[in-house]
C-alpha cells in the first residue's frame, strides 16, 4: 500500500472546515490533515457574502465553535465580526499552515486496493490538476454553489436600463445613494438588505411574491453580557449556549406541535411592531406553518422600523415583466427601480459538487441513504456535514467533527483502514433529505441522499438527538463495518449490490 499524503483531507475553510481542523488536533492529534479551498480566503459565507448588512440569522453562541467562546457584545453578529472570529479561530489554533488556497476539489475516488481516496483538485489561477492521496474524505464546503446564486429569468430583463445584481455577487463600491432600489425576495437576505440599504437609498422595496414568518429579536444578548463579568469566559459561554439550544429545540417542538398557537404568536408579533393598520394578512402571513420553512430573525426589530419610517415598504405580488424604469406587477402596479436586488436564493448542491467514485463506479447520493446525518450507506471513510434547518449550522458541525475523529480512533484501535455504513437492500420506502417546502430546497432533493424512518438512517433535526448518537453511542452498532488493508474490501461490489 502506498504512502498517503495526508490521513484526512478536509474540503473547505469556512466554519465547519476550521472547526473540523481543530477537533482533529484536539480529539484526534496523532492524525495528520490538509484543507483544500477553492478560495483565497478563510470564512466561506462570511467572507463570500459582502452585501449590505450582511449578518447571521442565529445567535452567535450557538452559530459559534462549542470550543470558543464568542465574546463580542452583540449576539446577531455582521458579516465582518464572524469572518474576522473564524480567523482568529484559525490562527489562534495553528489550522491556518495546514490549509491551501485555491485549491478547487474536481473529483474523489476510492480504490479499495490502495484503502484510500485519490482525489484530483484544481489551482483556480493557474489551471493545473494535482492528485492528492488520503485515508478519510470530510466534505465541509456547505451546501450550495459559491459560483452561482440562483436567479430565475424573469421576463423582459434586458429591457430594463438600471442595474440588476444578486447579492451573492455584489459589486464592491456599489453606489445606491438617492436610488429606488427593489429587493426581490422574501429570505433572509432580503430582510438584512432592505433596512440596511436605507441608510443611502431613497426607498427600497421588497417585493415578495409569498410572505415568510418574520421574528424580532435584540442583537445584544444582556445576560450573556452579564456572565461574562461574573464568570470565566467559557463557562458563561456554555451556560448561554445550552440555554439557546433548549430555547430553540422547545420552541421548534411546540411549532410542530401545535402550528395553529405558534402562527399567532408570531403574527401577534408583528401586528405589535407594526400597529393595527398594517396589512398584516397580506404581507406577513404566510399560506405554510411555521417551519415548514426557515423562521426569518429581524434584530432590533430593524426591518419593522424601515416600514414604519416609510423609507422601505413590502410589496406581496407576482412579477408580469421587468420594463425600462422597473417591474410591472401582475396586479398592474409600476414599481420604479434604479437598481433590482435578486435576493432569490441559493443553488444548493451535495458533497461541493465533487465527483465521488469507487473504485471508478461514480456514487450517486440520490440513491444512497444518509447515515446518522453525517455518512453514506456503503461509502468508506467519507464524512459530509451539514447543519441544522432548524436552529445554528455549527451545533451539527461540531458534532459531525467529534464524531469523526471517534471513528478515525477507533479505527487506530481496530487496525483498520477503512470503515463503512453497510446497507444489504435499499429501502421500498424513504423520504427526502429534507423536510423543508422551500423552493431552493425542493429544486435539488433528487441529488441529495435519501432517509429512513427508522435509526441509523435517519437524520434528525435535533440537537439532544444527535449530540447523544453521535457523541456518545457505540459507534459500533451493527452497521458500521470495518476492513482492513489485507482484506481488499470490494467496496465497489457492495455499492452496485446495494443501489
Amino acid at each position: 500500500m502506498t504512502k498517503l499524503d495526508t490521513d484526512v483531507l478536509i474540503i473547505g475553510a469556512g466554519l465547519s472546515g476550521i472547526g473540523a481542523g481543530v477537533h482533529l488536533q484536539k480529539l484526534s492529534p496523532g492524525k495528520t490533515y490538509r484543507i483544500y479551498e477553492a478560495r483565497d480566503a478563510i470564512g466561506g459565507t462570511w467572507d463570500l457574502f459582502r452585501y449590505p448588512g450582511v449578518r447571521s440569522d442565529s445567535d452567535m453562541h450557538t452559530l459559534g465553535f462549542d470550543f470558543k467562546p464568542w465574546t463580542e457584545a452583540k449576539a446577531i453578529a455582521d458579516g465582518p465580526s464572524i469572518r474576522k472570529y473564524v480567523n482568529q479561530t484559525a490562527d489562534e489554533y495553528g489550522v491556518r499552515k495546514n490549509i491551501q488556497f485555491n485549491t478547487k476539489i474536481i473529483a474523489a475516488n476510492w480504490s479499495s486496493a490502495d484503502q484510500a481516496w485519490r482525489v484530483t483538485s484544481e489551482n483556480t489561477k493557474s489551471g493545473e490538476q494535482s492528485v492528492t492521496s488520503a485515508r478519510f474524505l470530510f466534505m465541509c464546503g456547505g451546501y450550495y454553489r459559491y459560483d452561482q446564486g440562483y436567479k430565475p429569468d424573469f421576463p423582459g430583463e434586458a429591457s430594463f436600463k438600471g442595474q440588476i445584481l444578486h447579492p451573492q455577487h455584489w459589486p464592491e463600491n456599489l453606489d445606491y445613494a438617492g436610488k429606488k432600489v427593489v429587493v426581490i425576495g422574501s429570505g433572509a437576505t432580503a430582510m438584512t438588505l432592505v433596512p440596511a440599504m436605507t441608510d443611502k437609498a431613497a426607498h427600497v422595496t421588497m417585493l415578495q411574491r409569498s410572505p415568510t414568518y418574520v421574528v424580532s429579536r435584540p442583537a445584544v444578548d444582556g445576560a450573556a453580557n452579564l456572565l461574562r463579568k461574573i464568570l470565566p469566559e467559557q463557562w458563561a459561554y456554555s451556560l448561554i449556549r445550552w440555554r439557546n439550544v433548549m430555547f430553540q429545540q422547545f420552541f421548534f417542538r411546540q411549532t410542530r406541535k401545535n402550528p395553529e398557537k405558534a402562527r399567532e404568536r408570531l403574527l401577534g408579533m408583528v401586528r405589535d411592531e407594526l400597529g393595527p393598520d398594517y396589512d398584516i394578512a397580506k404581507h406577513f402571513t404566510p399560506a405554510y406553518n411555521p417551519w415548514e420553512q426557515r423562521l426569518c430573525l429581524v434584530p432590533d426589530a430593524d426591518l419593522f422600523n424601515a416600514l414604519k419610517s416609510g423609507k422601505a415598504s413590502v410589496e406581496t405580488d407576482h412579477i408580469e415583466r421587468f420594463t425600462e424604469g422597473g417591474i410591472l406587477l401582475k396586479s398592474g402596479k409600476q414599481l420604479d427601480a434604479d437598481i433590482i436586488v435578486t435576493a432569490t436564493g441559493l443553488n444548493l448542491i451535495f458533497m461541493n459538487g465533487v465527483n465521488v467514485s469507487i473504485d471508478g463506479a461514480k456514487v450517486d447520493p440520490g440513491k444512497l441513504l444518509n447515515y446518522k446525518g453525517v455518512m453514506l450507506s456503503n461509502v468508506p471513510n467519507l464524512a459530509v456535514t451539514f447543519g441544522y434547518t432548524n436552529a445554528s449550522w455549527t451545533l451539527k458541525a461540531d458534532l459531525t467533527s467529534e464524531y469523526v475523529c471517534r471513528l478515525l480512533n477507533l479505527m487506530d484501535e481496530k487496525g483498520a483502514t477503512s470503515a463503512l455504513p453497510y446497507l444489504a437492500h435499499f429501502p421500498n420506502e424513504t423520504e427526502p433529505f429534507v423536510d423543508f417546502s422551500s423552493g431552493y430546497f425542493q429544486r435539488v432533493m433528487d441529488q441529495f441522499p435519501r432517509q429512513h424512518t427508522e435509526a441509523p438512517w435517519k437524520l434528525h433535526q435535533n440537537y439532544f438527538t444527535d449530540r447523544k448518537n453521535l457523541r456518545e453511542a457505540p459507534i459500533e452498532d451493527g452497521v458500521m463495518q470495518f476492513n482492513k488493508a489485507a482484506a481488499k474490501a470490494d467496496a465497489k461490489a457492495t455499492l452496485q449490490a446495494a443501489e
